[in-house]
């Protein structure tokens, strides 16, 4: 069937007009989102979603009226009718529809849309290395949160965009924090380093598996403490990492090579073991 979306648990064509004028994600951008990846028609590393998703929703103060095991239907729902076996899954749930004012309503019902689309894995450029450039981060104090607020991560993405490039590694206060829509990594002196969890970064789902998992498999060191981009630019990896992106390495930043500028060892070994969980958990060869 290809590309579908759900609304509060009923399937619809894409084209459907469902959004009406007054709901707080279309007014204010009230509301939260969460992106999986299916792999051979299986949804991977469902439960870490699930639990991002409900703290995004207390975070917020917007009610919880669906249960885990309800969206996992919705997702499976999805992936069944669309016969996308290879996909995203995006989910979205708004505070309601309710008159426009500032202030939380009462009483007003949350809302779920879902769509399903056909993944692109970028398999390529991962091969080949990608390249980025540094932006200001200019979002809000609450990255932690993630929240359909993306207004921030677009302008860096479009800064990338016109560059030319895969990525806009953004810089708070002279400090590198993630990407627009991933999380960010470098190697130095053989230990890993990223950002410490704070509300300046997201929680992102591929981080949480490497950090909790795939580092201690694979015997790497890890800290978690900022950097400036200084560091960064005499390091010998930099990569990204993001429930899409997998693990993307880079080969450049600024113009300038990372590295040796070849896609360095410790990023082929992460992504090797980031697929191989992949494998365990949804049956893929």
């Amino acid at each position: 069937m290809g590309p579908i979306g759900l609304l509060d648990g009923k399937i619809i064509d894409l084209n459907e007009n469902v959004i009406q004028m007054e709901d707080r994600g279309y007014q204010f951008g009230d509301g939260v989102y969460e992106v999986t990846r299916v792999y051979n028609g299986r949804c991977f590393a469902f439960n870490l979603h699930m639990d991002r998703l409900y703290r995004s929703l207390r975070e917020l103060r917007i009610p919880a009226t669906y249960t885990v095991d309800e969206l996992a239907e919705f997702h499976e729902r999805l992936i069944a009718e669309s016969g996308i076996k290879e996909a995203g899954i995006y989910l979205q749930i708004t505070r309601g529809v309710a008159p426009r004012a500032h202030g939380f309503p009462d009483n007003v019902v949350p809302k779920l849309t879902m769509t399903i689309r056909q993944a692109n894995p970028n398999n390529n450029l991962r091969e080949a290395g990608a390249t980025g450039i540094f932006v200001p981060d200019v979002r809000w104090m609450r990255c932690d949160i993630k929240s359909i607020n993306l207004l921030g991560n677009l302008l860096a993405k479009q800064q990338a965009k016109d560059a030319g490039v895969f990525e806009g590694i953004q810089v708070r206060d002279g400090i590198v924090t993630e990407g627009s829509s991933s999380n960010f990594f470098v190697v130095k002196d053989g230990i890993l380093w990223t950002h410490p969890l704070s509300n300046l970064i997201l929680k992102g789902i591929t981080r949480t598996v490497i950090v909790d998992q795939l580092v201690p498999q694979l015997g790497l060191t890890l800290v978690e403490k900022t950097f400036d981009v200084a560091f960064v630019k005499k390091a010998e990896e930099a990569f990204v990492t993001g429930t899409t992106t997998e693990i993307m390495p880079f080969i450049q930043l600024e113009g300038a090579p990372v590295g040796d500028g070849k896609v360095g060892p410790v990023a082929r070994k992460l992504h090797q073991a980031l697929m191989a969980a992949v494998a365990r958990e949804c049956g893929t060869k």
